[in-house]
């Protein structure tokens, strides 16, 4: 797929800092995740996806064992880049099938086996995927914040449950401080989130209201949490978003959104022992779908 052309709406001025909380803006002609931005043939996607995983997969695996992740299984894992999620269900946690699900799969073919079955599919799609069949867990993580229509998707992915069966969203949000506006580690981030939205129509205000979504869409048991790893310098945290800021240089910087000097301070401090800050984090929303009336 070929993204749109990119219109960018324009930027505030670097020293405005929008509210926490506050909705990225509406994206015009915006392209998707891996194709205006970090396309998965970068050599360092990999890299920088892996950096994540091993930040975030811990939590991940403690909430999927604890909603009963296992044996007598049937699961889909939706955007599963590497595949460290998909892989654990299959090898560790058991499951009897786990389903991979990503646009591109380069990454993941080399991991496919009885247990674990690669599929190739867009997930804005999935209406248009036959023989998907349905799940007993449904995980999709740091996926619908960057997919606009993420609304319907909550309810699409819900109607893949089985009565019983679980759906699982993780995606991130950030937490800034709120008298600092200012320093150019905010600024950046700040610049970051909204050249998301405006490329690719991330949307990390939209994540706070999964709870109510996954609720809309018919589910029961609805609970979330909130995990703000530690961001200390030479963590993989703080490698990922070195990487993540690395490669969005060109946008970052396009526009006015951001001075090179701001860029290149804000990356020297994640590298910097004077690093002091809560970093972004990760909510994670569950809910069950209940078993029809009489059954």
């Amino acid at each position: 797929m070929s993204p749109a052309p990119e219109e960018h709406t324009p930027a505030p001025p670097p020293h405005e800092h929008p509210e926490p909380g506050a909705a990225a803006p509406e994206p015009g002609a915006a392209g998707r995740y891996g194709e205006a931005l970090f396309r998965p043939e970068h050599p360092q996607e990999g890299g920088r996806i892996d950096h994540a995983a091993l930040v975030y997969d811990p939590f991940t695996r403690e909430r999927l064992y604890a909603l009963g992740a296992g044996p007598g299984r049937r699961c889909l894992d939706v955007g599963a880049g590497t595949g460290t999620v998909a892989r654990w269900l299959a090898e560790e946690a058991g499951a009897d099938e786990v389903v991979a699900l990503d646009r591109d799969t380069g990454r993941l073919a080399p991991f496919a086996g009885p247990r674990l079955h690669v599929r190739t599919a867009d997930i804005t799609r999935l209406a248009a995927e036959p023989g998907l069949g349905t799940f007993d867990l449904v995980h999709a993580r740091f996926v619908l914040m960057h997919l606009p229509e993420r609304r319907e998707l909550v309810g699409r992915l819900a109607q893949l449950l089985n009565p019983g069966g679980h759906l699982v969203l993780s995606d991130a949000v950030d937490v800034p401080d709120p008298s600092d506006a200012s320093s150019p580690y905010r600024r950046t981030l700040d610049a970051m989130w909204r050249t998301l939205g405006e490329t690719i129509g991330t949307d990390i205000a939209a994540v706070r209201g999964y709870p109510h979504l996954l609720r809309a869409a018919g589910l029961e048991g609805v609970a979330a949490e909130l995990v703000c790893p530690p961001l200390t310098p030479g963590s993989p945290l703080a490698a990922f978003w070195t990487e993540t800021l690395e490669r969005m240089r060109p946008e970052l910087l396009a526009d006015g959104r951001l001075e090179p000097a701001a860029l290149d301070e804000a990356l020297a401090y994640l590298d910097s022992p004077r690093l002091a800050e809560l970093g972004p984090g990760m909510l994670t929303v569950w809910g069950r779908l209940p078993a029809p009336e009489g059954a």
